[in-house]
């Protein structure tokens, strides 16, 4: 549990900053390239006042529509020019402003334009306005070869920059997220051991108390508040041993002894144990079981779970209800499934069946003797063999619990 915590906080804390990078150069970005198409959109807007070409400066430094600018760009500008009829045929090409581009490449690029139809845009890393000049069309093109590098390079270098700084955070966090999970883990570790501790000093009483009530029966004979105390007494030691037995596999998980052994024999086993209980509850409980398959694990704990799921679905049928158990397997898997009718249970149910003290009916619970700890106890073993589990429910009146092993390798 402490490991997810730490997992989870690592992940959000991630999450969060790569979130706010993201979010922080995505403005930037979008900032800068609306500042160069909107620089670009002025010059062209100066050449096409102009017949394709700049003014001349005015004595204060202005120089039309881009107000107080350097001198230097008329000089700096690369951008070239191709003046249309009204059908596209051409009848001038500008190309004194650039080197890269002669009068065939400009020819095609006009074409390319015209045939589009847009007033503004990009063709590579040209930026281009349509004009009508009397009967013609100007179209200009503007080279933003350097401003788009340098747009470029900044995303690169900010995506390069961000990346080393997740990494760097990551360790941090790594390293960082220890420390500040530790007093949950000291808490943690603290109600387990309590819980161990106190549930061996419970069963020393619980033990003298049915010790005590059986000799009182002994010398008064059965009466039936004796029979209730041992009835307590007994549900009151079950409820003490599988607190303790779920602390002790929280804290033993790492010290199971796991052997391969054939799973198909102890579902078969198990499914068998049950079959006198469901017959005399009037519910059928059927099996399909894939033989010869086998499981590396710790067998007597699989068997408790075995157990720990027909006993759950005997208990809970619905009256002449159907049980059926799956063992199967699918590639790389093996599927346990435990399927039971039931009188109603909701999907949300199904969401917290595997969390301590759960009980979807109180009332019936309490008849059944159930504490809500099985399931829990289920969860924990499939948990330390590498397993998954989960319920399910199709239409609200059917419960399938399903648990997921890797295969024995």
């Amino acid at each position: 549990m402490i490991k997810k915590l730490r997992i989870k906080l690592i992940a959000a804390s991630m999450i969060s900053l790569l979130s706010v990078l993201l979010i922080i150069e995505g403005i930037a970005g979008v900032l800068n390239y609306r500042n160069i198409v909107s620089e670009a959109d002025r010059i062209l807007t100066l050449l096409e006042d102009n017949g394709g070409r700049f003014p001349r400066m005015e004595p204060n430094g202005n120089m039309g529509d881009l107000g107080q600018r350097s001198p230097e760009i008329p000089y700096e500008s690369r951008y070239f020019s191709v003046l249309l009829d009204g059908s596209g045929n051409v009848v001038m090409a500008d190309t004194g402003k650039i080197a890269r581009i002669d009068t065939s490449d400009a020819i095609d690029y006009a074409k390319e334009v015209w045939a589009n139809g847009k007033e503004r845009g990009f063709i590579g890393e040209y930026r281009y306005a349509v004009s009508s000049e009397e009967s013609n069309v100007r179209i200009v093109f503007l080279d933003c070869g350097r401003s788009l590098n340098t747009f470029y390079n900044f995303i690169f270098t900010a995506v390069g920059v961000s990346v080393i700084g997740l990494l760097a955070v990551l360790i941090l966090m790594i390293f960082l997220s220890a420390h500040i999970v530790k007093p949950f883990l000291e808490n943690y570790e603290k109600q387990k051991r309590f819980v161990t501790d106190a549930g061996h000093e419970i069963k020393t009483p619980l033990t003298i108390i049915d010790a005590d009530a059986e000799v009182l029966k002994m010398d008064f004979g059965e009466n039936e508040w004796v029979n209730d105390i041992q009835n307590q007494t007994k549900r009151m030691a079950e409820l003490t041993n599988s607190l303790i037995l779920l602390s002790r596999m929280e804290e033993e998980r790492t010290k199971q002894l796991m052997t391969e052994f054939s799973l198909s024999d102890v579902v078969e086993e198990t499914v068998g144990t049950f079959q006198t209980l469901a017959k005399t509850q009037d519910k059928l409980l059927e099996s399909k079981i894939l033989p010869m398959i086998s499981l590396k694990g710790d067998e007597m704990a699989i068997r408790r779970l075995a157990a720990i799921l027909l006993d759950n679905a005997v208990k809970y049928a619905d009256d002449n209800g159907k049980i059926m158990v799956t063992l199967e397997k699918k590639k790389k898997r093996i599927y346990f499934t435990v399927f039971n009718t039931t009188e109603e249970i909701s999907k949300k149910q199904t969401e917290h069946l595997f969390d301590r003290f759960y009980r979807t009916d109180t009332s019936r619970n309490s008849e059944t003797g159930g504490y809500g700890l099985g399931l829990s106890i289920a969860a924990a073993t499939v948990e330390a063999h590498k397993g998954k589990i989960q319920a399910s429910t199709e239409d609200e009146k059917s419960l399938a619990v399903t648990v997921t092993f890797p295969l024995a390798t």
